[in-house]
């Protein structure tokens, strides 16, 4: 039975469930009534339900999808503006255990280099990272009682947050590792870590089970359970994601709109991000041998359906796509990029030696350096963020999203957004990145209201850092 305030994982994603509502979705495609309907109620950006996001997703009128890819656009830019966070993924250590069929850190590999960072090894990894100019990061490992007990994921936040190298210093990381206790949970909210990640991979259960035939990632309940247990252990910031090609799009779209629902539901907060990552070829992982692939077109309609459901969460995607596909997404609701992205243990300090490049969990399809995705970026008239400040003044879980839902964030963002992006282009930026920055603050300070404190206050904090301060936000 489907009980969304539930929480146990058969009974908030119910199987049922999602079955009726494809069938739903499938019956009302070409219902003009009822999708007009639907459409006129995601104007006004309070979100949808999983079955009205789904008879969208379904929907094959081009003049009502126009509407939608117009609507995900407005809704985007109403909640988040024409800022982009920008974060790199940091891969600790690809020991696992598990034998995750998709994923070449499974168990049953032997011939994959398994490395372990050391803390001096994070240490220069951290550094390399800074000297890109990155602030943010999002700290992977794969599932080891042994190698990867949660002391030493706990031990390597303590050295990242240590590091001031020049100007550099990463405020704030984010972690995606293996589904865990309470009580771990609760350290790594100790630790001050960001937001909590962990991607379901697929919500269908016997497809999951059949993905991961061994291991304690096997166990479904566990880990469709684990944003719960990260909610009662403190952590009011948790990141969703599924990994497209593994199950039917349509189940794994209503699933994962159901799964925010149930946080709303039981915690009264629903997922601060949303990823949507698609399967990738890696080591010994080929993915033509999963037939639920998805084209660049679905992919697209997919993102602006989710943005449309769940207008306030943050949507991610990574250097998995292409610049192509990643400026597409970009006008369909992504808020969040990565940048400069390596996913190998160990890349980032030496990345003239190809060996590191063997322990990769997946193939990069976006090679371009940090500076050189800034400068596309603000050419397409997005603002470039480093921005952590949400975080470290406690504007989290219940506090973030009242802000943000009534819309209000833009008056800590937006300005927080262009003094970040001005550390980069002081510290890291070429000059013909630089240039174009600067361009772009002076149009965007246009943009803030001239009587307002914050603006007067944000012009004097960007002529600080042009002369050497650094790490102002309101």
């Amino acid at each position: 039975m489907y009980n969304p305030h539930s929480k146990i994982a058969e009974e908030f994603i119910s199987n049922d469930e999602v079955l009726e509502t494809l069938e739903y979705a499938k019956a009302n495609k070409n219902n003009v009534e009822l999708i007009e309907k639907i459409i006129e109620k995601a104007k006004q950006m309070k979100g949808l339900s999983h079955r009205e996001a789904a008879v969208l997703l379904d929907c094959d009128i081009k003049e009502k999808n126009d509407e939608i890819f117009k609507l995900a656009n407005e809704i985007k830019l109403k909640y988040y503006g024409n800022r982009i966070v920008l974060f790199a993924p940091l891969y600790l250590s690809n020991y696992c255990v598990n034998g995750c069929v998709y994923c070449p850190y499974h168990a049953k590999n032997k011939h994959i280099p398994h490395k372990k960072m050391t803390q001096e090894e994070i240490k220069e990894e951290v550094i390399a990272l800074q000297d890109m100019g990155h602030k943010r990061l999002a700290i992977e490992t794969g599932e080891d009682p042994i190698n990867n007990p949660i002391e030493y994921v706990l031990e390597s936040l303590k050295t990242i947050y240590s590091i001031k190298h020049k100007n550099g210093a990463i405020r704030r990381a984010n972690v995606n590792i293996a589904a865990t206790t309470v009580e771990n949970y609760r350290k790594l909210k100790e630790a001050g870590i960001g937001t909590y990640i962990l991607f379901q991979e697929t919500y269908n259960k016997e497809s999951y089970e059949r993905l991961h035939p061994t291991g304690p990632k096997h166990n479904y309940a566990y880990h469709t359970e684990a944003m719960d247990r990260a909610m009662q252990g403190g952590i009011d910031d948790v990141g969703l994601g599924v990994l497209f090609g593994l199950e039917l799009y349509r189940y794994e779209f209503a699933a994962l709109l159901m799964h925010a629902e149930h946080l709303e539901a039981v915690y009264g907060v629903g997922p601060h991000t949303v990823s949507v990552p698609r399967i990738r070829k890696a080591d010994d992982i080929d993915p033509t041998a999963f037939d639920n692939g998805i084209d660049d077109d679905t992919f697209a309609k997919i993102v602006a359906c989710i943005r449309i459901a769940i207008p306030y969460t943050g949507m991610i995607v990574s250097t998995r796509e292409n610049e192509k596909v990643r400026e597409r997404l970009l006008h369909l609701g992504v808020s969040q990029v990565s940048g400069g992205s390596k996913t190998s243990v160990g890349g980032y300090a030496h990345p003239e030696d190809e060996t590191f490049e063997d322990s990769a969990q997946f193939d990069v399809s976006d090679r371009r350096s940090l500076d050189e995705v800034i400068k596309w970026l603000m050419e397409l008239g997005y603002v470039p963020s480093f921005c952590t400040s949400c975080y470290r003044n406690g504007r989290t879980g219940d506090r973030f999203m009242e802000i943000c839902k009534s819309q209000q964030i833009h008056n800590f963002c937006h300005p927080n957004a262009l003094m970040t992006l001005k550390e980069f282009l002081e510290d890291y930026a070429s000059k013909e990145t630089k240039q174009v920055g600067d361009e772009l603050i002076r149009k965007e300070l246009e943009k803030l209201d001239d009587k307002s404190k914050i603006k007067s206050q944000t012009i004097e904090n960007l002529q600080k850092i042009s002369q050497g301060e650094r790490d102002f936000c309101f």
